[in-house]
């Protein structure tokens, strides 16, 4: 069995620290405790409720989140906080253990729009993936049994999914008029009901962050490449998220200067998305790589 690793993440509120791993700890269900007697069904956390400064304990997804009483601030005390949760999962005991107790929040289902018409992002309340993912067909979701659903109504096309939200790409027979709501009211209804969106051994996707923890690959690229994949992970990927898309490196010829990226989700066949590519990423590298970049091209959509 593999290693369960916490990584520590601050959130808006600096009462409350993130630990997430890096696999789900619930089955697509979120739970909350004010004290231990509200947490009896979970063991881990009555564990954290027995260190003194430990007010909420809030469990979703693929992290736990701790809300502090103020007798402490996070820094003192949050590798303490990682490294018992860290122990507590790598231990084998349940997460939760029934269905009951705590409080489980609903989900919440919207449709919003992106820049290309083709594309509809449902965006949930909570966590759905930990990575990217990207089916372009039902064959390709065998180990997705949300999106191998999704392919199962005739105008799917496409189904790309990331962190809290799902973009699906419809054929033109259907106006998304006539299918947003009953898309949004099956998606909900599926995760409601406790259905896995991935299966546990899903083979993860290309990203470009996992692409430094492929160290074979990682070694291979030079220290342009790595600024370059820092550089949309830190101001490209937020923003085309936000509209449905990922967007991902594919290479970097050091003899022109030339990068080329994948464009995933509401990016690939967007009608706006060359002009994204010109004068959005392609302005950005050359301004901050300072020479080093002269074009950049998309290899789909």
């Amino acid at each position: 069995m593999e290693k369960i690793t916490i990584t520590i993440k601050p959130t808006n509120n600096p009462a409350i620290i993130k630990f997430e791993a890096g696999k789900f700890l619930t089955e697509h269900k979120s739970y909350e405790y004010k004290n231990i007697d509200e947490a009896k069904n979970s063991p881990l956390a009555q564990q954290l409720f027995y260190l003194p400064f430990v007010k909420t304990v809030f469990i979703s997804g693929n992290f736990v989140a701790v809300e502090r009483y103020d007798i402490v601030e996070w820094p003192e005390v949050e590798n303490e906080v990682s490294e018992q949760i860290e122990r507590y999962l790598n231990s084998g005991q349940p997460v939760i253990k029934t269905d009951e107790g705590g409080k489980r929040l609903p989900f919440t289902i919207y449709a919003e729009s992106t820049p290309n018409p083709s594309v509809m992002k449902f965006v949930a309340n909570k966590r759905l993936v930990i990575s990217t993912f990207e089916f372009k067909n039902i064959d390709e979701a065998k180990d997705a049994p949300l999106a191998q659903a999704l392919f199962h109504f005739p105008f799917v096309k496409e189904v790309f999914m990331d962190e809290n939200y799902i973009s699906i790409t419809k054929y033109d027979i259907a106006e998304w008029n006539d299918i947003t709501l009953e898309l949004r009211e099956y998606i909900r209804t599926y995760l409601e009901e406790g259905k896995p969106t991935v299966s546990e051994g899903i083979k993860e996707q290309k990203t470009n962050k996992n692409t430094f923890t492929d160290t074979q690959y990682a070694e291979s690229l030079n220290e342009t490449s790595k600024q370059i994949i820092d550089i949309i992970e830190e101001y490209v990927k937020p923003a085309v998220a936000s509209d449905g898309g990922n967007i991902l490196f594919e290479s970097y010829d050091e003899d022109n200067k030339i990068v080329k990226l994948i464009l995933q989700g509401a990016c690939s066949g967007c009608p706006s998305s060359t002009f994204t590519l010109k004068n959005g990423i392609e302005t950005m590298l050359k301004e901050m790589m300072h020479g080093k970049v002269n074009e950049v091209v998309a290899i789909n959509g």
